[in-house]
């Protein structure tokens, strides 16, 4: 874990390379297939994916720039929402009107006080998505042009007589992250379009940008959902009215019962089975070691672990540990021997 930390900016540009490149790799073998040089195949196939990806970041970061334009406005809502909360906690609980605000007064100091160190993470925060957005397409360009030798480097790592697991270890584990991020594409869209139509019909500002941010959220399992829907409500509050923010926090309890019961099982869980308490807790482990890449990339490491544990007898316990085929509590034998107390 030591190694996985002090690495990171090299072991997460690396891993996004990787999952990315078995993704993209079926269409590099189309191309291959119809007589195409191999490095025109993967330049047209990375050129056609780095312009799906940037025409989406065109499209949110000019939903952001509208919403920037209304900094102001939401300012001043802000500006009256925090006085009414003042003036009903202080009729409420009894509490002088200058003590509050005196006592916020030192919250700002305190967080001006962390205010470098914070600023600090950010900027290292952007200074890693800037190496991952730089780095990751070379990284792709590369693994697909050895693909060959990478794969005959990993045959030379075993004994003839194992090739046969390895081999199939490989297959699996190509047809589970291929399967797997497809499934967490319609997925997102399927969310996206959900919380967008939703929020259209309450009537909330921004709700296509707060729909498509919401289903990006979701991607981190458990977690996401969660501030997506924060965040959604605390602009209807501030936008609308409180009423407003109880019909969005409906309208995400919706779509997240919808997600988890219908979308998920058979589009995104049917590819990957990790069980849920594995899963939030490598999710947290992921964010601790890598912070938002590592929670995003957490299953499906997890699940590749998982594919390979139940490949090796010593270790298929814990491959069974990391799945979601729970045994029957009634059926379950345990077979410990228990030592007879002496006299």
């Amino acid at each position: 874990f030591f190694i996985l930390y002090i690495g990171q900016g090299i072991i997460v540009p690396l891993i996004f390379s990787v999952i990315i490149s078995i993704l993209l790799n079926p269409f590099v073998n189309y191309l291959t297939n119809r007589k195409m040089n191999r490095v025109l195949a993967i330049f047209i196939t990375l050129l056609i994916a780095l312009t799906i990806i940037f025409s989406l970041g065109y499209f949110i970061g000019s939903q952001i720039n509208m919403f920037s334009e209304s900094f102001g406005q939401f300012k001043e809502r802000f500006t009256v929402l925090f006085n009414d909360t003042i003036n009903w906690s202080s009729q409420t609980f009894n509490i002088s009107k200058v003590k509050i605000r005196l006592w916020i007064e030192n919250m700002k100091g305190e967080g001006l006080n962390n205010g470098t160190a914070v600023i600090g993470q950010t900027i290292g925060t952007i200074g890693d998505i800037l190496v991952i957005v730089f780095l990751v397409p070379v990284y792709i360009f590369m693994i697909l042009l050895y693909k060959s030798l990478i794969l005959d480097f990993i045959s030379q790592l075993f004994k003839r007589d194992k090739h046969p697991m390895v081999a199939e270890v490989l297959v699996e584990t190509k047809s589970l992250i291929q399967n797997y991020l497809i499934g967490l594409m319609i997925e997102a869209f399927i969310v996206a379009s959900l919380n967008s139509i939703g929020m259209l019909i309450i009537g909330i500002e921004y709700a296509i940008l707060l729909g498509i941010i919401g289903a990006l959220l979701n991607i981190i399992p458990y977690l996401g959902g969660l501030i997506a829907a924060v965040l959604s409500m605390t602009i209807a509050f501030a936008t609308q009215s409180p009423g407003a923010a109880l019909w969005v926090l409906a309208l995400f309890i919706f779509v997240q019962f919808i997600d988890n019961n219908f979308i998920v099982p058979r589009i995104v869980a049917s590819k990957v089975k990790i069980n849920a308490l594995v899963s939030i807790i490598v999710v947290l482990i992921g964010g601790a070691l890598w912070g938002i890449s590592g929670m995003f990339l957490s299953i499906p490491v997890t699940a590749i672990i998982k594919v390979v544990f139940d490949r090796i007898t010593p270790l298929k316990p814990f491959g069974f540990l990391l799945g979601d085929n729970q045994p029957d509590i009634g059926k379950l034998n345990l077979k410990f021997k228990i030592p007879k107390s002496k006299k």
